[in-house]
């Protein structure tokens, strides 16, 4: 979820909404496995307003119906959206150079597809991939090929606008 305290990669929601007063009820945080986050940030998140869209309601519902939730949660006060997709949120089998990943995160295809709708979103101006450490890859690099195509599938995303 991305709200400890201090300064880590681990932070940077909660800096986004203590230092830079960005409003969190247009924080949407997708493909989030309640297992894996305290209970504490899950409160935290949850008394700011952020909306979480978890892994079990992507599977169920879809990637287009996340899509959609969001660029209307995201979008509602006007203005441009930026799409941060942490890698790490995908399974572990497709992501091993993420050290958050874990068993049951979101497919590769689900991964690209995000990219795309997003990206073909007019409210988007800005999208960024992040939370891959290339030198932990398996000797495939299954991580930074994915990642690759996640940003193929956003100027894919982007060409049919």
């Amino acid at each position: 979820l991305d709200v400890r305290t201090g300064r880590s990669n681990g932070s940077p929601v909660r800096r986004l909404v203590e230092e830079f007063g960005v409003n969190p009820e247009r924080i949407v945080q997708i493909g989030i496995a309640e297992f894996a986050n305290s209970v504490d940030y899950m409160e935290r998140v949850a008394s700011w307003g952020v909306t979480v869209i978890t892994r079990d309601e992507v599977e169920c519902d879809g990637v287009e119906a996340a899509v959609a939730r969001a660029l209307t949660i995201a979008g509602s006060a006007g203005g441009p959206i930026h799409v941060d997709l942490d890698i790490d949120a995908c399974d572990r089998s497709v992501a091993p150079a993420c050290p958050a990943s874990i068993p049951g995160g979101l497919t590769a295809r689900e991964m690209r597809r995000f990219a795309r709708l997003f990206a073909r979103s007019e409210q988007v101006r800005s999208i960024d991939l992040a939370e891959v450490d290339a030198a932990l890859d398996s000797a495939d690099g299954r991580t930074v090929r994915l990642t690759a195509l996640c940003v193929l599938e956003a100027l894919a995303g982007l060409a049919e606008r």
